[in-house]
């Protein structure tokens, strides 16, 4: 039965074109070629980016976000309550007002105190400032280098200038050691951000991440077992080209760098929207499609390729989204600051003795990735 499975999963019809089977793909005269079975190194090499994350977001984030005078907001603790807590853990982090009602009756607190708890128990639970810089060095820093790679691997490639050449001789093209590895450290990073996504800051596009993490994985191991690896790389290096920005921005934020913030988003968004939005579907899914089809017929590895880029080019559409209209907020004045849209701030206190507590009436004022906005002449702005 397992047998059966196994020959029909790797059945030639479903992953390879016209007659073609596994043997014309075999190592011989010295011509190397992509195979399954080297994707079972990503796993380990995940772990490893994983470890790697660690001592960097340790021994280098931590010390940056230092130099770079990242402070994070005193957060008021909400008292223990085992009544709020259970209604907290088990029923809802936000409470209808008839809830609020019964939980008073409950606990023998003021409506107004049960919505206090609520809001300090919430920001409790929120990611610090500085974890949001970590996590964002540490991903600035692969996609930067990611992104450097990536073009040193392909720039000098004749399909990275006529993109027919993509499919010169497909299936029966070789691999050479820049392009294994390239497609290893990427796919290897991807696994470790799914395995890292539960520890990680939850953003409101969380179920998104999660498709396009698991999207690009299958996208990109796909594409090396049926060795669609030239189009691979050149998908790879696009999306690169505009990460690091995004990270970079973010990292300035959270930093208060609010002038270089500003002018990398710009920057970011332009990228963005030209390589995900333009370059990819007209380029790239161009070259996917059509270019194929007049070498051989469609078949399912084919069909199940270009299902899988139009599933990350939807999300690609739902990003832009969020970014143009944080663009539009900007640039018509509504907010001074660019911020992560995907982002949960933390609340502000609404009684005048806690606002007393906390230093004098600071928790009134709009926040910034959990900071007030306060004077910033005192702080770097470019």
């Amino acid at each position: 039965m397992l047998q059966t499975l196994y020959d029909y999963f790797w059945w030639e019809r479903l992953w390879l074109p016209g007659n073609l089977t596994w043997a014309d793909l075999e190592d011989k005269d010295g011509r190397v070629y992509a195979k399954a079975s080297d994707l079972y190194m990503t796993l380990p090499l995940a772990l490893l980016f994983l470890i790697i994350r660690y001592f960097f977001e340790l021994y280098v984030a931590t010390p940056l976000a230092a130099l770079l005078n990242v402070k994070e907001k005193t957060r008021l603790r909400a008292p223990p309550n085992p009544t709020l807590e259970h209604f907290y853990l088990t029923s809802g982090k936000q409470p209808k007002q008839i809830e609020v009602e019964l939980l008073s009756r409950q606990s023998g607190l003021s409506g107004r105190q049960v919505e206090r708890w609520f809001r300090r128990r919430r920001n409790q639970d929120r990611p610090s400032l500085l974890k949001k810089f970590r996590e964002a060095s540490w991903r600035f820093t692969f996609y930067l280098i990611a992104f450097i790679a990536g073009m040193a691997v392909i720039v000098d490639k004749p399909w990275f200038y006529d993109m027919r050449k993509v499919w010169e001789g497909y299936p029966i093209q070789s691999i050479i050691p820049s392009q294994y590895w390239y497609y290893m450290i990427e796919l290897s990073f991807y696994w470790s951000l799914l395995f890292s996504v539960a520890s990680d800051v939850k953003r409101k596009d969380f179920k998104e991440q999660i498709i396009h993490h698991v999207a690009t994985i299958i996208l990109v191991s796909f594409s090396w077992v049926v060795n669609y690896i030239r189009a691979g790389t050149l998908i790879m290096a696009l999306h690169d080209s505009s990460d690091y920005l995004l990270e970079s921005a973010k990292m300035f934020n959270y930093a208060g760098w609010k002038n270089t913030c500003n002018n990398i988003f710009i920057v970011f968004a332009a990228v963005f929207i030209i390589t995900r939005l333009v370059i990819l579907p007209f380029w790239m899914l161009y070259c996917t499609v059509l270019y194929p089809l007049e070498l051989y017929p469609a078949f399912f590895g084919y069909y199940f390729f270009n299902i899988m880029m139009t599933v990350l080019q939807a999300l690609h559409i739902f990003w832009a989204y969020l970014i143009l209209r944080m663009a539009h907020k900007f640039i018509t004045g509504k907010v001074k600051l660019v911020e992560d849209e995907r982002s949960d701030r933390d609340e502000t206190e609404s009684s005048e003795g806690e606002e007393a507590a906390s230093g004098g009436g600071i928790k009134s004022r709009p926040l910034a990735n959990g900071h007030p906005i306060l004077n910033n002449n005192h702080r770097k702005t470019d």
